[in-house]
């Protein structure tokens, strides 16, 4: 039997990601995308403004179900090309049963630009 868990790390390694909570200003298809996507606009505060993320969210979500909706994403990875699209963020989420992912929800009394701690 293999052993699936990731190696262990840090907590200082674990302090240089920077995870926040971002709220979905604006959501559109993204058919340039190799796999069904949406491109997200999301709101992060004054301090980091918005940014943009592209997410394979299309199975659980409509872009009408995602504005406004709180979201949580990785803000200091370096901005990756996707297609047309510059990434900024990395949106994070959780595989369903099947394999779509469902966004992580930061619940409810979160502001846009609060750290994960």
């Amino acid at each position: 039997m293999s052993d699936d868990r990731p190696e262990t790390i840090a907590f200082e390694e674990f302090l240089k990601v920077d995870i926040r909570c971002g709220r979905v200003v604006d959501a559109q298809p993204f058919p340039e995308a190799r796999k069904p996507a949406y491109r997200l606009w999301i709101d992060f505060g004054p301090e980091i403004g918005v940014k943009k993320s592209s997410a394979q969210i299309t199975v659980h979500y409509t872009p009408e179900t995602l504005l406004g909706r709180m979201v949580m994403a990785v803000v200091n990875f370096p901005p990756r090309q996707i297609g047309p699209l510059r990434s900024e963020v990395l949106t994070l989420g959780f595989s369903d049963p099947d394999g779509a992912i469902v966004l992580a929800d930061p619940g409810p009394g979160v502001e846009p630009g609060q750290r994960l701690h």
